[in-house]
């Protein structure tokens, strides 16, 4: 009996397109840095349908920013017996000065 092929299930969406999420001025004035893991659920077409704070980076304007920023993001959707699917994925946003 043949094994099914690891390239027919994509278990989670995966980023494809990203555009990194601008820095906020006031955070980097503080010197604020942080990681932000961002919730997103995705449709089968690969676009972000939701995007929710899993972890905060403790900052909400860094957290705003990369909420913002995810949500233009292209994804490959999960796929099911090579079926493009809805799903969901967390995926982190650092915030790191250049000292």
């Amino acid at each position: 009996k043949p094994k099914p092929s690891a390239a027919v299930n994509v278990p989670k969406p995966v980023v494809i397109q990203n555009t990194p999420p601008s820095y906020p001025e006031n955070a980097r004035r503080n010197g604020w840095e942080g990681r932000v893991l961002v919730r997103v659920e995705v449709s089968a077409d690969g676009r972000p349908i939701s995007t929710a704070i899993a972890k905060s980076s403790g900052y909400g304007v860094l957290d705003q920013s990369a909420l913002r920023a995810v949500k233009s993001w292209r994804f490959q959707p999960r796929t099911v017996a090579g079926i493009p699917t809805a799903g969901s994925v967390e995926v982190p946003v650092n915030f790191a000065l250049n000292r």
